[in-house]
């Protein structure tokens, strides 16, 4: 059969592993870029196609960059991961030439600096508030005892941190249970014997059952730990099966600095 790509709206379309040193590892996130904006539910349904936990929509904007981010089911305020995918491509195809990268963002602006073979992002900190008590249901739904959980936390994600780092490696949440908690997401975190602090991030509400490295919630898993073992600078791992690695950064003005590296894996068309 003939093909018809002349009749379709031709979308450069990219697969990165984003806080992964290999291909296959770290947090795979699909990166489109656009000439110009579609309509919500169009971005919505490429997000769903491409079903990875985060998609990357890049618009040039001057001499910046526009960017939103979509899981398969809704558009979320902030995504490191994705972001990092994003920076990669730009800077692999020379669409920008210097060594830094402004997104314009529902979060504000964020700023990608090449950094070697790292890429680094600033963010906003995200500050927590701690809870007295995890919310009904948390605990069971992580299947994690309350003699395990040592404090609740609360951002847009809960956040339990628990004592043993073998707990974290064994955790099978009930995903039915929790996506009846209602939040963004849930982080298990626990200090570590090779990093200073390791985490897992589920979150069935936003359609993504477990997430490999979720860069935005080191935008308060860092300072959480930054303050626990007195230090400004933090080497993090996150995952499951799939695990990513983070280098953390605390920074005078309150910002927060996360950097990996990346591996492109697909480059293509996605075709409209």
């Amino acid at each position: 059969m003939k093909s018809n790509l002349s009749a379709a709206q031709a979308i450069p379309f990219y697969q990165v592993d984003a806080f992964a040193s290999e291909a296959f590892a770290g947090n795979p996130a699909a990166v489109c870029l656009l000439e110009n904006w579609p309509d919500d539910d169009t971005l919505q349904r490429i997000a769903c196609e491409n079903n990875l936990s985060e998609t990357a929509f890049v618009l040039k904007q001057g001499n910046d960059f526009a960017l939103r981010w979509f899981t398969p089911a809704v558009e979320v305020d902030l995504c490191g991961h994705a972001t990092l995918a994003a920076a990669f491509v730009l800077f692999h195809r020379g669409d920008n030439t210097g060594d830094s990268i402004h997104f314009h963002t529902r979060s504000g602006e964020l700023i990608v600096t090449r950094q070697g073979e790292l890429l680094a992002i600033d963010f906003p900190r995200t500050e927590l508030e701690p809870l007295a008590a995890p919310p009904a249901g948390l605990l069971p739904a992580l299947g994690i005892d309350e003699e395990t959980a040592l404090e609740c936390w609360k951002a847009f994600d809960y956040v339990v941190v628990i004592k043993d780092e073998n707990k974290l490696d064994a955790l099978s949440p009930d995903f039915a249970a929790l996506k009846k908690i209602n939040t963004r997401g849930v982080v298990v975190t626990v200090s570590a014997e090779k990093f200073d602090f390791r985490s897992r991030w589920f979150g069935p509400q936003v359609g993504v059952n477990e997430d490999p490295v979720t860069g935005s919630a080191h935008t308060f898993l860092a300072p959480l730990w930054a303050k626990k073992l007195g230090k400004s600078t933090l080497y993090a791992q996150q995952g499951g099966k799939r695990k990513g690695e983070l280098q953390c950064a605390i920074k005078e003005d309150g910002r927060v600095t996360l950097a990996g590296k990346a591996q492109l894996i697909i480059e293509g068309l996605f075709l409209l």
